[in-house]
């Protein structure tokens, strides 16, 4: 579609914050979760210069494992599993349980201070 002066118009849709909930993709507010928690793991391996295979050790998974890990293909760990990689990795891992900000459903987030 073009405007008066030959351009393009476009529309910009702002998202909720969660991309997987924006794609529609089931099961978002756990993806998301996930995701940052193993963000927050990577970080941490990278800031040692970790090979795989020392991360391997620390976090107490085969090789095969933390390779999953760092390219996010996160299907095989839970978000418990993913807190106590960041446990061994020398991280507090703090779970605040408070009043939804509005009127609606809570939800889960994750800050990672590194």
């Amino acid at each position: 579609m073009t405007d008066s002066r030959g351009g393009f118009e476009m529309t910009v849709e702002r998202g909720t914050g969660n991309v997987f909930a924006d794609l529609g993709l089931p099961d978002a507010a756990n993806r998301q979760t996930k995701t940052r928690l193993a963000l927050a793991v990577t970080e941490i391996i990278k800031d040692r210069k970790l090979r795989q295979v020392e991360a391997a050790k620390v976090l107490g998974i085969p090789q095969s494992k933390v390779s999953a890990l760092m390219n996010y293909r996160l299907d095989g760990f839970s978000v418990e599993r993913l807190m106590s990689f960041l446990t061994r990795l020398h991280r507090d891992v703090e779970i605040v349980i408070r009043p939804s900000r509005d009127d609606g459903e809570g939800r889960v987030s994750v800050h990672a201070l590194l």
